[in-house]
């Protein structure tokens, strides 16, 4: 996946319902503030910093360091080491949903945003240390 070069503030706009585009406005300041990278997009991705990533069984791409999507349902936020490494802060998160390496929020104002700092803190730091599991991390960005 490579960034997209669209206009961030427009695919924030064109999020539905509003209270996407609310969490999107405050994940992107949240995520610049952490990262200390502009947001871009990759495709439907609000994505900061980038890098290379390579499995064990030798797939291999780009992606944001850290990123997440606007989704009508629900804000997903992508965390690379997977939501099992952060038992301990979802326990305290508020409401939300998980995948494997996802993180499913329909209201920022409804979950503890110190936590999710917490979580995000994290999953750069563990990014930037060059991954783990396997996960073969190089950050580009």
């Amino acid at each position: 996946m490579k960034p997209t070069g669209d206009d961030v503030a427009g695919l924030i706009a064109r999020s539905t319902p509003a209270v996407r585009r609310r969490d999107a406005e405050t994940l992107t300041a949240l995520l610049q503030d952490i990262t200390g990278r502009e947001p871009q997009t990759w495709g439907t991705i609000i994505g900061f910093g980038s890098c290379h990533y390579r499995y064990p069984t030798g797939t291999e791409g780009d992606t944001a360091v850290l990123g997440f999507a606007p989704r009508k349902a629900a804000t997903t936020i992508y965390l690379f080491e997977g939501t099992d490494a952060h038992a301990e802060e979802l326990a305290r998160l508020g409401p939300h949903t998980t995948g494997v390496g996802c993180l499913y929020l329909k209201d920022l104002e409804q979950v503890d945003l110190t936590v999710l700092r917490e979580i995000l803190e994290h999953s750069l730091a563990w990014v930037e240390a060059g991954g783990g599991d396997g996960v073969q991390l190089t950050v580009t960005g």
